[in-house]
């Protein structure tokens, strides 16, 4: 098993998505995508500055990788099973507004949907290859809870992630967040930045990407 620990600049909801019953990182933070097993954690810790609060020291989401797909593998799993993944951003329900389902497999070349990212983000979204998910998670968002001093060590700001650094502490890590008084697969928060979709223009590129 292996820790993954990143720092959470953007919280809004889509990555990770804690919604319906299964969190899932399937856009964003390509490199932890591409080489994280079942069985691993992902960790995000809180940025410094989200728009002028700090979350500094503290955990916002975990989640036990409990299973893993290709991005083409995860659409055609979320148009069976968890539609609401799909994004619709049209709708007064800002849970399905960020559903992170966002690359439409049914052609040859994956289509992006109008979802939270546009034609900028696609390389960086589909070289992570894969899509994380789990039935094992917490998410606190913008309840986001202190981290205990001796696991300071894992936090990681700026870019990128740490692993091979948290070996150390990556038992302690699950064995503090299973203590807490927190049930896992709850919604402990919300996210700490929401997305105005309405006022919101998207760069609409589909007939590119």
């Amino acid at each position: 098993m292996r820790l993954f620990s990143y720092c959470l600049p953007v919280d809004d909801g889509a990555a990770p998505n804690p919604y319906w019953g299964t969190c899932t990182l399937a856009i964003c933070k390509p490199k932890i995508r591409s080489v994280a097993k079942i069985g691993d954690w992902i960790a995000g810790v809180g940025s410094v500055n989200v728009r002028g609060k700090s979350y500094r020291n503290k955990l916002v989401y975990a989640m036990k990788v409990t299973n893993k797909m290709t991005m083409k593998e995860y659409d055609d799993y979320c148009l069976k099973y968890l539609p609401k993944k799909v994004p619709d951003i049209n709708n007064n329900d800002y849970r399905l507004n960020v559903g992170d389902s966002i690359y439409d497999y049914s052609q040859s070349e994956p289509k992006l949907r109008d979802s939270v990212h546009n034609c900028l983000n696609r390389e960086r979204d589909l070289n992570g290859k894969n899509v994380l998910l789990s039935n094992h998670f917490y998410y606190f968002g913008d309840n986001a809870i202190d981290l205990p001093k001796r696991l300071w060590p894992i936090i990681k700001q700026g870019q990128a992630h740490k692993s091979d650094a948290n070996e150390l502490y990556k038992l302690d890590f699950v064995d503090w967040l299973e203590k807490t008084p927190y049930d896992p697969n709850q919604l402990h928060g919300k996210p700490q930045i929401v997305l105005d979709f309405k006022h919101r223009h998207l760069q609409n590129c589909s007939s590119k990407c």
